[in-house]
C-alpha cells in the first residue's frame, strides 16, 4: 500500500513545505544568489547563444532582470508584483505567441475530432478529474484519438501541477506536448538525429542518451525495449525532443511564471501493438494484464522518478542540490538548493520550476516500451492524489468491476476520494485525474455499440457535495435510489442497492510490481 506522507495527515501539502515571511525571504535570497551567477556568467559562448557575444549578453541581461523583479516580488514589493493574465513586458519574446494567438489554439485543439481533455469517455478510453481540498485544480488531462492522423494511434496523458501557478503549467503542458511530440512524428523519418547535442534545461550538460540505463529502469522493461530496436529508438528521439522543447517553451512563455511552478507528466502513445510511455515525475502508469491462470494482475510500466533514488539523488547532488526530508514529513524526500531551505520539490524530473534547473532538475522523461499482447487490458494513468490512498492492485480491481468502460474513470476518481475521507480524515483530500485506455479493441467495439444500453442502467445521484455513479439492480428505480441517497449515508445506501465497489471490499495488499486481484 502506497502510504501518504505524515504532511498529508496534518493538512500540509507534499509538494512545497509550509511558510510565511520567513521563507519569503528565504526565497529572495535564493534568488539573489541566482542574480550573483548570472552577473558572474561570462557572456559569451553560453546559453543558446553558442559563441556569439551579442546573443550571449542579452541572454545575460534578460536573466538578471528575470531574477531581479523576481527578488522584489518575493519580498513582497507591490509595484514590482505582475497580475496573473496579463504579460510581462520585461522580456519581450518575439517567437512565442500573443494571447490571442493562445486562445486561437486553444479553440482550434478544441475543434479536433477524436481529442478529449476533460471529463468524459471515448470507446477506447475513459477520463475524469475531481478537485480536492488544496484550492483549484491542478491536475490536467488528455485522450487524443485518430493522433497524427493514424486511424491506430492514440495519445494520452495525465499531468500534475504544482506551485503557484501551477494549473497553468499542467494545461499547457497538455495542449502543447501532444502537438510538439506529433510534429516530431511527422519529420522526415531518416533524419540525421541531434538528441546528443540538446541542452539539459538551462545547463551547459547535454541530456543523455540512456535514461533507461539508471538505477530506476527494472530488467523486465529493458528486456521489452531490446526487442524492438528500431520503433523505440525513432520514438525514444521524438519523445525526448518534444520534451526538450516543452519546456523550453515554458521557459520562454510571457505570461506563466514558471520559476517556481511546475508539472508532472505520464504520457503513452499508442500505435498498432505498441506502446510508448515517457514519464516525469511521480505521476504513474499501471497496466491490467492477465497471469497464466487467467488472474488479473496490476504491472506497474514506470517508476515513480523522486529524490530518494539512489540516481536520481546521485545526480542531484553532483550538480549541488540537496536533499533531505522535513522533521514532520521524514518519509518525503525533498530537493532544495544549495544554500538555503527553498522550496523543497518531492520530486526529481518535472517541467518548469527553473529555480532548481541548475541544480539537478531535469526535464527529460524515462522512455520505455510495451508491446500488447492478447492478455492486455487496460492501462490506466492517474495522479499521485490516487497513488497516495490506492495501491496498484486496488486500482486494477475497481477499473474491472466498473459497470461500464465509460464510468471507469469517474469510479477510481470516486474511490480514491472516498479513501482520503476514510484513512486520513484530517488530511486534505489531493486532486485526482484519471485515464483509462483499454486495449481490447474488439471488446471496446461491443461496449460502443451497446453504450446506450448500459447507460440506461445506471443513474448519477448527489450525496451533500459528491456525486456517484450507481448501477441499478433489476426492479429498482432511480426514484429510490435518489431518494436514498439523499436522506442517508453515501455509502451505505450504495452499498446496499447497488453494490459497487467501496474500500472495505478491497484487499489491502502492499503496492508492487506486479500484484494479483483475484
Amino acid at each position: 500500500m502506497v502510504e501518504a506522507a505524515a504532511g498529508r495527515r496534518s493538512g500540509t501539502s507534499r509538494r512545497r513545505p509550509s511558510g510565511g515571511r520567513e521563507q519569503q525571504r528565504l526565497v529572495a535570497v535564493a534568488l539573489a544568489a541566482r542574480v550573483v551567477m548570472v552577473t558572474s556568467a561570462s557572456p559569451a559562448g553560453s546559453g543558446d547563444g553558442g559563441g556569439d557575444g551579442g546573443t550571449g549578453r542579452g541572454l545575460c541581461i534578460e536573466d538578471l532582470l528575470y531574477c531581479l523583479f523576481g527578488v522584489l516580488r518575493a519580498l513582497g514589493i507591490p509595484w514590482a508584483a505582475r497580475p496573473q493574465g496579463q504579460p510581462s513586458t520585461l522580456l519581450p519574446r518575439c517567437a512565442i505567441p500573443a494571447a490571442a494567438d493562445s486562445r486561437s489554439l486553444a479553440a482550434e485543439l478544441r475543434q479536433i475530432p477524436g481529442r478529449i481533455a476533460g471529463n468524459g469517455a471515448c470507446a477506447v478510453a475513459s477520463l475524469y478529474t475531481m478537485q480536492g481540498k488544496k484550492g483549484v485544480n491542478q491536475d490536467a488531462m488528455i485522450v487524443w484519438e485518430n493522433f497524427c492522423s493514424r486511424d491506430d494511434t492514440i495519445f494520452c496523458g495525465v499531468f500534475d501541477g504544482h506551485g503557484p501557478y501551477g494549473h497553468l503549467v499542467a494545461k499547457r503542458v497538455r495542449d502543447l506536448l501532444p502537438v510538439k511530440l506529433g510534429a516530431d512524428l511527422e519529420k522526415d523519418k531518416g533524419r540525421e538525429t541531434h538528441t546528443s547535442n540538446m541542452k539539459n534545461n538551462t545547463n551547459e550538460v547535454s541530456l543523455p542518451l540512456n535514461p533507461e540505463t539508471t538505477e530506476t529502469t527494472t530488467s523486465a522493461r529493458a528486456e521489452q525495449n531490446a526487442e524492438h530496436p528500431e520503433i523505440f529508438t525513432t520514438f525514444r528521439t521524438s519523445f525526448l525532443r518534444a520534451f526538450h522543447i516543452m519546456d523550453k517553451d515554458l521557459k520562454l512563455h510571457k505570461n506563466i511564471d514558471c520559476f517556481f511552478s511546475g508539472t508532472t507528466a505520464v504520457a503513452v502513445l499508442k500505435q498498432g501493438h505498441n506502446l510508448i510511455i515517457g514519464n516525469l515525475g511521480d505521476s504513474r502508469a499501471v497496466l491490467c494484464t492477465r497471469n497464466e491462470n487467467d488472474q488479473l494482475i496490476a504491472i506497474q510500466l514506470t517508476v515513480d522518478l523522486k529524490p530518494n533514488i539512489p540516481s536520481e539523488a546521485q545526480r542531484i547532488r553532483q550538480r549541488r542540490g540537496r536533499i533531505f526530508a522535513l522533521p514532520e514529513e521524514p518519509e518525503v524526500a525533498r530537493v532544495w538548493l544549495p544554500k538555503y531551505n527553498s522550496p523543497g520539490l518531492a520530486m526529481a524530473r518535472a517541467f518548469g520550476d527553473f529555480c532548481l534547473k541548475e541544480y539537478g532538475l531535469i526535464s527529460m522523461p524515462e522512455v520505455s516500451c510495451h508491446r500488447i499482447t492478447e492478455k492486455d487490458e487496460f492501462i490506466v494513468l492517474a495522479t499521485d492524489g490516487v497513488w497516495d490512498v490506492l495501491s496498484n492492485t486496488e486500482v486494477v480491481s475497481i477499473i474491472s468491476r466498473a459497470t461500464s468502460r465509460a464510468s471507469a474513470a469517474r469510479f477510481l476518481v470516486e474511490s480514491a476520494n472516498r479513501a482520503w475521507r476514510t484513512r486520513y480524515p484530517t488530511s486534505k483530500i489531493d486532486d485526482c485525474a484519471v485515464v483509462c485506455l483499454f486495449l481490447n479493441t474488439q471488446e471496446a467495439n461491443k461496449t460502443s455499440s451497446s453504450a446506450a444500453n448500459n447507460l440506461a442502467n445506471v443513474v448519477e445521484v448527489s450525496g451533500g457535495k459528491h456525486s456517484t455513479i450507481v448501477q441499478l439492480s433489476p426492479g429498482v428505480s432511480a426514484e429510490v435510489v435518489t431518494a436514498v441517497v439523499k436522506d442517508r449515508d453515501e455509502v451505505s445506501v450504495v452499498d446496499t442497492v447497488a453494490k459497487p465497489v467501496t474500500i472495505s471490499d478491497l484487499r489491502n495488499d502492499d503496492p508492487g510490481t506486479k500484484q494479483s486481484i483475484m
